[in-house]
């Protein structure tokens, strides 16, 4: 059930969410799903297809969004700043449904007038990585504030499976409506989807939170004649680096997240070079990994639903496992590239997929477990660090992976050796990932702070558990 917080918007005063009310917030994410999916896959593909631009174009474009992802620590502080998260998330709905719109537009307008709709595509794609930035994060601290610690494990899977459904049906129904293709179908289908989206948003949020939400949480930080918009987002964003387990979580993010990116653009072209299989082939080995993904994501769910209550390290273990899991399965697809079709393929990247989606949940939760660490009220700036973590190392992910197969095909003249050695770097990148969990899981336990710490770094002796999902 979602409750309305009292007079100081304290953390405690405000009753959980049940499970109508994730599934409603589910609703949010599957409507930024939605929007993000056509971005990223539709206008992908008629740039590439329809209009023969570069492929580059759009990668830098998808780059740029994730880029634009760095304001998220000043969206999360903002919303913790503010008496109710909501009105954050709207707004970015409003900003991300807005450049869908004008990402449609700019991809037609292309077709006659290159140089202008490439400019347009530029201010599209800033608005839809802001709208992300807001709505997301201020969704994630509103998970992370709201949710019984033994459940966020099992959220955080509801509303990532819940977003993965926005891709489904967003990808499914555009593509049976935008045959026999037309600028004026684009147009027509990409208004429809991004209006849809936001009055979903709208009527899912609708009553959620209460009137009077987080009312003047953050008065006891702000200091005489502050600016709340600036000096103290300043101020709270470098007290949160100072503690070393939220600077040692930031680094695991990005480093797991980069490890994760890196081989989502080169694994197709791989699996066609070193093993013959066709575009069809290919795409349903992809197919393959998502399921592994989705069944490493229910373990850990459930790992977490079980023992996050009780046992809030149970999910750090989880994550540090997924991590040296995941560098194992890379390690396997690295000597698929010497042995070649004798390899068991399928099975290999069926265990990557389960591999990363166990750590992906796990280190979510993990996550939302420390976004409470400061007290109530933090919990966005804290979402926000990692958010942006997360956004950075996916806009590099890409570049990085398919950046150094070629510079190292080139250098080896050998496709199998310069897969073989990216998937080999990527998955020392996951061992450092599991190490940099492993030396936090002490540090922050909150029996482990010693009370002069926490005193100086004005961290409350309760913390919350986390659960939630970067979109």
């Amino acid at each position: 059930m979602s409750g309305s917080g009292t007079g100081n918007g304290s953390h405690t005063a405000a009753s959980t969410f049940g499970w109508a009310a994730i599934a409603r917030l589910g609703l949010v994410q599957a409507a930024i799903g939605a929007i993000v999916v056509l971005t990223t896959s539709t206008l992908n593909r008629v740039m590439v297809v329809e209009l023969a631009l570069p492929a580059l174009l759009p990668g830098l474009l998808l780059a740029l969004h994730h880029v634009v992802q760095i304001s998220r620590p000043r969206m999360g502080h903002g919303s913790d700043t503010s008496p109710r998260r909501t009105p954050w998330i709207l707004g970015g709905m409003s900003m991300l449904s807005s450049g869908g719109v004008l990402a449609a537009l700019a991809t037609v307008w292309m077709a006659t007038e290159r140089s202008a709709g490439i400019a347009l595509a530029v201010l599209a794609f800033v608005l839809i990585g802001l709208g992300v930035a807001a709505a997301g994060t201020s969704l994630l601290a509103l998970l992370a504030q709201r949710v019984a610690a033994g459940r966020r494990a099992a959220a955080a899977t509801t509303v990532w499976i819940m977003m993965i459904a926005g891709f489904v049906v967003t990808a499914g129904t555009a593509g049976h409506f935008l045959d026999p293709y037309s600028p004026q179908r684009l147009l027509e289908v990409a208004a429809v989807v991004c209006i849809a989206a936001l009055a979903l948003a709208v009527i899912a949020l609708a009553g959620l939170e209460g009137r009077r939400g987080l009312a003047a949480r953050a008065a006891p930080r702000t200091e005489p004649g502050a600016d709340p918009a600036g000096e103290n987002f300043r101020s709270a964003l470098r007290q949160l680096w100072a503690e070393p387990v939220a600077r040692r979580f930031t680094v695991f993010v990005f480093v797991s997240m980069l490890a994760y990116s890196a081989q989502d653009l080169i694994l197709e072209p791989f699996v066609g070079l070193i093993f013959g299989l066709t575009p069809g082939g290919s795409t349903q080995l992809s197919g393959v990994q998502h399921g592994g993904t989705l069944v490493g994501m229910l373990l850990a769910a459930a790992a977490g639903s079980r023992f996050g209550g009780r046992n809030w390290g149970s999910l750090r273990r989880w994550a540090q496992g997924g991590c040296l899991a995941s560098a194992l399965t890379l390690s396997g697809l690295a000597m698929a590239a010497w042995v070649g079709p004798g390899w068991p393929l399928k099975a290999n990247v069926f265990l990557l997929g389960l591999a990363t989606g166990a750590f992906s949940i796990a280190a979510i939760g993990s996550m939302m477990r420390l976004a409470g660490a400061s007290g109530p009220g933090r919990e966005g700036l804290r979402m926000g660090l990692w958010g942006a973590a997360q956004s950075i190392a996916f806009a590099l992910g890409g570049v990085v992976g398919t950046g150094l197969s070629d510079l190292a095909r080139w250098g080896l003249g050998s496709p199998a050796w310069a897969y073989a050695c990216v998937f080999l770097l990527e998955a020392v990148m996951f061992v450092w990932a599991a190490r940099l969990v492993q030396t936090g899981e002490t540090a922050s336990s909150p029996s482990s702070s010693p009370p002069s710490a926490v005193r100086a770094h004005a961290i409350p002796t309760r913390s919350v558990h986390d659960v939630a999902v970067l979109s």
